[in-house]
């Protein structure tokens, strides 16, 4: 296992961190996974002994069942592990039991708290955006978690560009705890995120953790363009994250030539794909058995060739856009003989 600096703080995170988005199977979630206790025991033995380091939950993720099962699962090692979880979500009935708050925050870090079994959580994320509730406050009460010890660090997740600039200037200004990280959909058949964010992030020196890298399991290699899916797959029952298919189909066939080559699998291959991004902190797997999680962590031995990394991306580059193509266009003439 390889570890990145995590953005400018002082972390190293494994370069795969552990999502429990699939256990527990309550309500809403029960299409996404339905993990027990013993399962994720077992899962997150194994995720350990490979070497990762970072778990990343919420608290809407089975209704609160996926934070008490990796809380757990992570029993007798919290030291051992960076932990994050996430708040913005409905979590009960009432009105006010949902957004970003300040009333919310302070509430919900302490249910999570009590759910994951520890006092403190290593990174606290807004799960989105909360259209009613002014950034400023919602700042103001994640500042308060920190400096109450109930997080170390803050981040935010499915965010635009403009509005984590604008959150971190806000911090900046008032002296508050800034976002150290996004949380954020991106893979060799969506790169929509390098128009704006990975701009940003580069910038900000935030960290990015991938959520869904293999599109919801469609780049898994088990899909094809005339065929759903093997029956009882996600995405024959909750096909999410949108993607373009026939472009992400041009991507898988690319990406099985690479993996023929080599004798690797369709998701290796897009998982190695997303690590050599530099901008890229940690990619979240969410393994449902042992075979997907061993598959998974044998990404650590893949590094792409500069000739395999160049027909992926060619296969999967994004149409030019204003005002991007208009920056390459501009930015030529600031080097020395035109290079850059």
């Amino acid at each position: 296992m390889r570890y990145r600096l995590f953005g400018r703080t002082g972390l190293y995170v494994s370069e795969l961190c552990f999502g429990a988005m699939t256990f527990g199977g309550k309500g809403f979630w029960q299409a996404v996974g339905q993990t027990g206790q013993a399962e994720a025991d077992r899962l997150v033995g194994l995720a350990l002994e490979g070497g990762i380091n970072f778990f990343d939950t919420a608290d809407v993720y089975s209704e609160g069942e996926s934070e008490k099962i990796l809380g757990q699962a992570l029993k007798g090692r919290r030291s051992d592990v960076i932990l994050a979880t996430k708040v913005r979500g409905r979590v009960g009935p009432g009105a006010n039991q949902l957004g970003l708050s300040r009333r919310h925050i302070l509430e919900s870090i302490d249910g999570s708290l009590r759910r994951l079994g520890t006092d403190h959580v290593d990174l606290y994320q807004i799960h989105g955006v909360d259209a009613v509730t002014p950034l400023d406050e919602t700042l103001r009460a994640l500042d308060d978690v920190v400096r109450s010890g109930k997080a170390r660090y803050v981040g935010c997740s499915n965010l635009a560009a403009w509005q984590v600039a604008k959150a971190n200037g806000l911090a900046a200004q008032h002296g508050w705890e800034r976002f150290q990280s996004l949380q954020a959909y991106y893979t060799i058949a969506g790169r929509d995120l390098e128009r704006e964010l990975v701009p940003l992030l580069e910038d900000q020196q935030m960290g990015l953790m991938v959520w869904s890298p293999l599109a919801g399991g469609l780049l898994s290699g088990k899909y094809t363009r005339d065929a759903k899916g093997p029956e009882g797959s996600r995405r024959v029952s909750f096909d999410f994250p949108p993607v373009d298919k026939p472009r992400a189909f041009d991507c898988i066939d690319a990406m099985k030539k690479v993996g023929d080559a080599r004798g690797s699998s369709v998701a290796r291959v897009a998982l190695a794909w997303l690590l050599s991004r530099p901008v890229v902190s940690a990619i979240i797997i969410g393994a449902k058995n042992e075979a997907q999680l061993k598959d998974n962590l044998a990404v650590t031995e893949v590094v792409l060739t500069a000739e395999e990394l160049a027909a992926l991306d060619k296969v999967s580059a994004l149409p030019a856009e204003y005002p991007g193509w208009m920056f390459d266009r501009q930015g030529s003439d600031r080097a020395p003989n035109g290079a850059r």
